[in-house]
């Protein structure tokens, strides 16, 4: 198989870079464009809602690349201008500003779109945190505001509460799940984190389902949860998950089902391709579609799409892989905590009393995953073990 002569990457975030990346040190002399939907160069997401929003950082320092680096690459790089549809079929895609794109091969590396509380679209003070625009607004706010809310328990809400309370704010994180980051990371670590933002003067209302938000005169004043309280804000942060960004694809043909459906070489159809969030493909070692929203799986799959694009015929199989900082934890998994079935958690390293340890976890004797609590170099030690089960193509969930 011959490489294309042209690749069209839609989405320059880190799943597009990286693809692009991967393109040139394969050897790839033929002609790549980038389509983004911000101004802005390609930047990082994960410092979003730590450093940068902090302050720590200066939103400069979050960029993927310097401009040497991506002049280097001989891309074209069209910037600001959305991608808005598809054709399969010759491969063409059209921007919001009406330009057409044609390639012999397309990568999809749209990411997603943060979810919305019904009716929060039209009040001053609520934010969503996706985008480095996403960030510096909130920021701006939250350095006149004096409390905050954060709807939304996940690994995103939990790093927003902790970096709010940093700041000095009075901070209230509300969820449904029993603990910060309850779903991803199980009872044990969860309930141990819950511990960690009480003792940094966050306030926790775990277990609540929230109706609405309050407002006056076009301004957010509340959260009200489902028991009738109204938890007052000067500024709250929807942080309720992401929706892959496959709205554009409407009537293009590809199968849309909780992203891009994709085979094992990450293939939605002859000659495109989809990376990161976006993308839901065939896992041959859990044996069933998945979708990871990582900034790991983001640069693995960019690596594997660039592969297959220039002839390497191989599935995409990887170990699952992510981390948060909050406060003065860090906490890493590889693997699967999963939900929705019994999980045993054993200690295997460090210890859980002194707040560093790893435990690894099992699911009717199968290890699915391992955490590290402040202890990366011991918790990547530890990753072989996964691996091992995945081979064995064992892991149930």
């Amino acid at each position: 198989m011959s490489a294309p002569d042209s690749v069209l990457i839609v989405g320059a975030s880190a799943g597009g870079l990286c693809t692009a990346e991967a393109l040139r040190r394969g050897g790839y002399k033929g002609k790549i464009t980038l389509i983004g939907d911000e101004p802005h160069a390609p930047y990082d997401r994960p410092p979003l809602s730590k450093q940068v929003l902090h302050g720590a950082w200066e939103p400069e320092r979050a960029a993927l690349r310097p401009s040497q680096a991506l002049s280097a690459l001989d891309a074209d790089f069209v910037l600001g201008d959305a991608a808005v549809a598809l054709d399969v079929d010759t491969r063409t895609v059209r921007t919001v500003s009406g330009r057409l794109f044609e390639a012999d091969a397309i990568v999809i590396a749209t990411g997603a779109r943060a979810r919305h509380l019904p009716g929060q679209e039209p009040l001053v003070g609520v934010h969503v945190l996706r985008s480095l625009d996403d960030t510096l607004a909130l920021r701006a706010e939250l350095l006149s505001a004096l409390r905050v809310v954060v709807v939304g328990e996940g690994v995103l809400g939990s790093e927003i509460a902790a970096t709010a309370r940093t700041l000095g704010l009075d901070v209230t994180l509300v969820g449904p799940l029993a603990a910060p980051m309850a779903h991803q990371i199980g009872p044990l670590a969860s309930g141990l984190l819950a511990q960690v933002h009480q003792e940094h003067g966050v306030r926790l209302r775990m277990g609540s389902s929230i109706t609405g938000l309050t407002s006056h005169r076009g301004r957010v004043t509340g959260v009200c949860l489902a028991n009738g309280e109204e938890l007052p804000a000067d500024v709250v942060v929807v942080a309720i998950g992401a929706s892959p960004a496959t709205g554009w694809l409407e009537g293009s043909g590809l199968r849309i089902d909780n992203g891009i459906v994709c085979d094992s070489r990450c293939r939605a159809a002859d000659g495109i391709y989809a990376v990161g969030d976006v993308a839901r493909w065939h896992h041959e070692k859990l044996g069933r579609l998945t979708r990871f929203e990582n900034r790991t799986n983001a640069t693995e799959q960019a690596e594997a799409v660039a592969a297959g694009i220039l002839g390497n015929d191989a599935p995409y199989a990887p170990v699952s892989y992510f981390w948060t900082d909050q406060f003065d934890v860090k906490i890493q998994v590889f693997g699967v905590i999963t939900a929705g079935v019994e999980v045993e958690a054993e200690i295997i390293g460090g210890d859980l009393s002194a707040r560093r340890f790893v435990a690894r976890y099992t699911s009717a004797g199968v290890v699915t995953g391992v955490l590290g609590w402040n202890m990366p170099k011991q918790v990547r030690q530890h990753r072989q073990d996964v691996i091992n089960a995945m081979d064995a193509n064992r892991i149930s969930h």
